[in-house]
């Protein structure tokens, strides 16, 4: 993708802060150089992934409007596995057989660059940002800010069904490192645990989803809607540092993330990348975890 735009200068730089660690791509892509790059010779294919937890299935909201070209991608059935034990968690990873073939049903080619967004701040989509870099795509990016960047820039929707050619991608596993309980239980005495939960969560206060309320004793909360500005796009990357670090988290210390189920940890993923990290995901989350009665849990507002 083309990144000479002084808009995206800034992209750019975090780009540059992170290109020692890895040659992929910066994980975020600004509005101004989706929109350049799908006029190029070289456009990405467009995910839309939709989904919430009071509105799972996306797809009607996709038929009013998406960008031009997105195929909708069903995280439940598409970014998750199935038929698992409730200690594997509410979205467990979807095994790399099953992604390919859902991911050449998207259309993905080889060697084709992807861009995934969502209307949820990144939320949903940073799902499938993770899995397909974890599945070895290096050129995945998520659009900041989304569907409403897109839309508030004057950019046109479509409406209806995209129906794409089927792909011929070919994915592998185990290409970004997870943990599974017993990695998370062990974690806070070599690094830093995240629980990317609403802060009501990790102390404990409510729990409108799995078994248990609480987190994972000592883990530290750092609630994902924080990484984001007022205008829904995710903060400079020495924000986020700033934010990360104040948590604990250091540069070449281990960090590993997790969320209720797995979804949202993603999104703290894309955030620490940005910020100069190299994170770790905890797959099966606190819905794995609260799922297991020897597990404990720890409440409050202090690691426990």
């Amino acid at each position: 993708m083309d990144t000479a735009d002084p808009a995206d200068a800034a992209a750019t730089d975090d780009a540059d802060s992170a290109g020692a660690r890895d040659a992929a791509p910066h994980p975020l892509v600004s509005v101004a150089e989706l929109e350049r790059s799908l006029r190029g010779d070289r456009p990405p294919r467009l995910l839309d992934v939709r989904w919430r937890l009071d509105r799972p299935d996306g797809r009607p909201a996709h038929r009013e409007g998406h960008l031009p070209g997105a195929v909708y991608v069903d995280l439940g059935s598409e970014l998750a596995g199935h038929g698992l034990a409730p200690t594997e968690g509410r979205h467990p990873l979807p095994a790399t057989d099953a992604l390919q073939r859902s991911a050449r049903g998207w259309g993905l080619r080889e060697g084709e660059p992807v861009v995934v967004y969502d209307d949820l701040g990144g939320q949903s989509a940073a799902r499938a940002w993770w899995l397909l870099r974890a599945a070895g795509l290096d050129d995945v990016r998520l659009l900041d800010g989304g569907l409403g960047a897109w839309t508030a820039a004057g950019l046109p929707l479509e409406t209806g069904d995209v129906r794409p050619a089927t792909g011929d991608v070919v994915l592998a596993s185990g290409q970004l490192p997870t943990i599974d309980a017993d990695e998370a239980a062990d974690f806070p005495s070599r690094g830093i645990l995240v629980d990317s939960r609403a802060g009501e969560r990790y102390r404990g206060e409510v729990e409108p989803v799995d078994p248990r309320a609480g987190h994972v004793p000592g883990a530290v909360s750092v609630p994902t809607s924080g990484n984001l500005d007022e205008s829904g796009l995710f903060l400079g990357p020495e924000a986020l540092r700033a934010r990360y670090e104040e948590a604990g988290v250091r540069p070449g210390e281990p960090v590993a993330v997790y969320c209720g189920s797995g979804v949202t940890a993603a999104h703290a993923a894309v955030a620490l990348t940005v910020a100069g990290f190299d994170p770790v995901l905890f797959p099966g989350s606190w819905s794995a975890w609260s799922s297991d009665p020897d597990r404990p849990v720890a409440t409050g507002a202090e690691p426990g």
